[in-house]
């Protein structure tokens, strides 16, 4: 089973970056957490990596609703989109499956909300 859903964009890093928190801004999403991978392998193991970026994408709206059904859900948020180039200007985006990640929870409410989102995610990336 596929955890995630993605798409490959013809542009630089940077640009994919901006594309991708544009669209999600347009589903409601803001980047509330930026992890720049290449940069920590760098600093903490003396590494070099690819440019690769874990963004935190948050619906408030809807983590306010998945906290109210299922308190521990604050466990698996926000939903990860990863930004990776993999070669010169060809750039991976990859989301997360809220629907996949949460089968683990049995809640009826929680499973509206993961699949509301998983919509709009995939509205996003599909439209990159």
């Amino acid at each position: 089973m596929q955890y995630y859903f993605n798409k490959t964009l013809k542009c630089n890093f940077d640009e994919a970056i901006d594309k991708v928190t544009e669209t999600l801004k347009k589903e409601g999403f803001g980047i509330i957490t930026d992890i720049d991978v290449q940069h920590i392998f760098k600093k903490k193991l003396d590494i070099d990596f690819k440019k690769y970026k874990i963004l935190g994408a948050c619906n408030p709206s809807f983590a306010y609703k998945a906290l109210l059904a299922e308190d521990k859900i604050g466990t698996m948020l926000p939903c990860n989109v990863i930004v990776q180039e993999l070669d010169d200007n060809v750039v991976e985006v990859s989301a997360i499956d809220p629907i996949v990640s949460m089968q683990a929870i049995n809640n009826s409410a929680l499973a509206e909300i993961a699949d509301t989102v998983q919509n709009k995610l995939k509205r996003a990336i599909e439209s990159l």
